[in-house]
């Protein structure tokens, strides 16, 4: 038999392997601070799977997951996978506007949070809280549940471009492939018994796909709680990695370190290293290369809804520099703006299809943009050239890639606006050397400080969302018609010096 679901292979797994060390979670100092081992992780994800059945939860449910990097977070995706559901991740320092708004789409029976305070002062009603004491408590039934395969085996959320969260519905079940030519592991170059470095956070797709990729092979995640550049490079030392994954933001943070700190740590281990969610500069590239070899530095480029993707190698990369790779899976085309194919070499908007006959996701809260023949576009400009590797030029939608995540200047501008203060505003992308994008509000507004604006901000949305720099103007940052051009808003502030 080459395919069984994940609860059957995790249970597989834990039998062949009790006593290995499966999550690992390290602190920014790089202490150690959990580990639970495959058997551990059986016994754990059973007795939360049974309090997921006692709490109604049955196949085709979601799960809501708003935890921190933490074993806990493992066990909460793995005892849905058990009953049947879908873990949906969501980061656990959302204010709860934001969680109601994505708990109301996804209509979970349970919803997992950072502690009981949180859980006990959450506002949905007719569903269970459970708690990190519960999630992690040693008593109740351990006993295997019946095999359940859920029909979507993972459902992460993006916030839209009109401020409005959605959910990605990925449309492979949680089905295991053990064939060669379908593993999405060989494709990442993740080994079995392998242990994989993740200093992201979970609830991304990236860091998800990554950890659980590495998991469903068996072996090891190292998890940082959040990323540190040091106590990166020390669990890779210390736990002898094997695949890191990382984004351009933390690659800049570990290049920047004195080169005497970098140099302490021994990285033989690794055998690749992922960088991807954002646009990587070619100099930073390039020092990855030239430190660790080509061969061991890839990138990957493609959306969550997963139509395709683009994979390079560094050997690639140097022959085809600033290119974010060829399509591996998928089809992927450069169209104008009167929707015809681009010659080689021509800037246009980046469509996408998957293979024909394949569906790779749904949307919750949101429609696609298709165009005819089913291609789809994730708002980016590029170009292909003569061998067909992919080049990326500026966006078209007005996303700000900050640190590796997605922000919607509609839902920073929304916020701002809630202020009686403001009159209008306009948010954008301004250049930064370690984020790649800091978020900039420009602002109308009477009587009220950048702080207390930022503070305002804060109680509505996640942290990395908030304004980082705020400036003030006179005249009405929009027209009568409400638009704002925000290419000329960027234009005149890229070269200002960073605040």
């Amino acid at each position: 038999m080459t395919e069984m679901s994940y609860s059957a292979r995790f249970t597989q797994l834990a039998a062949e392997r009790p006593a290995h060390a499966m999550v690992t979670l390290v602190e920014p100092s790089g202490a150690p601070v959990a580990s639970i081992t495959w058997g551990e992780m059986e016994r754990a994800s059973n007795r939360l799977a049974h309090k997921f059945v006692a709490a109604g939860v049955v196949i085709g449910d979601y799960v809501t997951i708003a935890l921190p990097n933490s074993v806990e977070f493992f066990t909460a995706c793995i005892a849905a996978w058990k009953v049947g559901a879908t873990p949906q991740p969501v980061s656990s320092r959302l204010p709860s506007k934001e969680l109601d708004a994505i708990v109301d789409l996804a209509n979970p029976k349970v919803v997992c949070t950072l502690d009981e305070a949180a859980a006990n002062a959450a506002t949905h009603t007719g569903r269970v809280h459970l708690g990190l004491s519960e999630l992690a408590g040693s008593g109740g039934d351990s006993s295997p549940l019946p095999d359940a395969i859920a029909p979507s085996w993972k459902a992460p959320t993006s916030g839209g471009s009109t401020g409005r969260p959605k959910l990605i519905v990925a449309s492979d079940p949680s089905v295991y492939d053990q064939e060669p030519d379908t593993d999405f592991a060989a494709i990442l170059r993740i080994g079995p018994w392998a242990t994989t470095v993740v200093p992201g956070p979970m609830y991304h797709n990236g860091p998800f796909v990554w950890a659980f990729t590495q998991l469903l092979k068996g072996g090891h995640v190292v998890l940082l709680v959040r990323f540190d550049a040091q106590a990166t490079l020390a669990a890779i030392e210390r736990y002898q990695g094997n695949a890191l994954y990382l984004v351009p933001t933390m690659m800049s943070r570990i290049w920047k370190l004195p080169v005497n700190v970098r140099q302490r740590f021994d990285m033989s281990s690794l055998g690749v290293v992922w960088h991807l969610a954002a646009p990587c500069p070619a100099w930073l590239k390039k020092e990855w290369i030239d430190w660790l070899g080509p061969d061991r530095i890839w990138e990957l480029y493609g959306g969550t809804e997963g139509q395709s993707a683009t994979i390079i190698s560094g050997t690639e990369w140097l022959a085809h520099e600033g290119s974010v790779g060829r399509p591996v899976m998928g089809e992927m085309r450069i169209v104008d703006e009167h929707g015809d194919e681009c010659p080689a070499g021509t800037v246009g908007e980046v469509f996408m299809r998957p293979e024909p006959g394949k569906v790779t996701y749904r949307y919750v809260g949101a429609e696609p943009t298709v165009l005819t023949g089913g291609w789809e576009s994730l708002g980016d400009m590029g170009w292909m050239d003569g061998d067909g590797f992919l080049y990326l030029a500026d966006r078209r939608s007005d996303m700000i890639l900050s640190g590796g995540a997605n922000i919607y200047p509609a839902e920073v501008e929304s916020a701002l606006e809630s202020h009686p203060a403001v009159r209008s505003c306009a948010v954008i992308g301004l250049p930064d050397s370690d984020l790649g994008q800091r978020v900039h509000a420009v602002v109308q507004a009477v009587n009220v400080s950048s702080e207390e604006l930022v503070a305002h901000v804060a109680e509505q949305l996640v942290r990395y969302k908030v304004p980082r720099s705020i400036e003030f103007v006179t005249e009405a940052v929009r027209d009568d018609a409400g638009k704002v051009r925000r290419s000329a808003l960027l234009a005149q502030r890229r070269e200002r010096p960073q605040e």
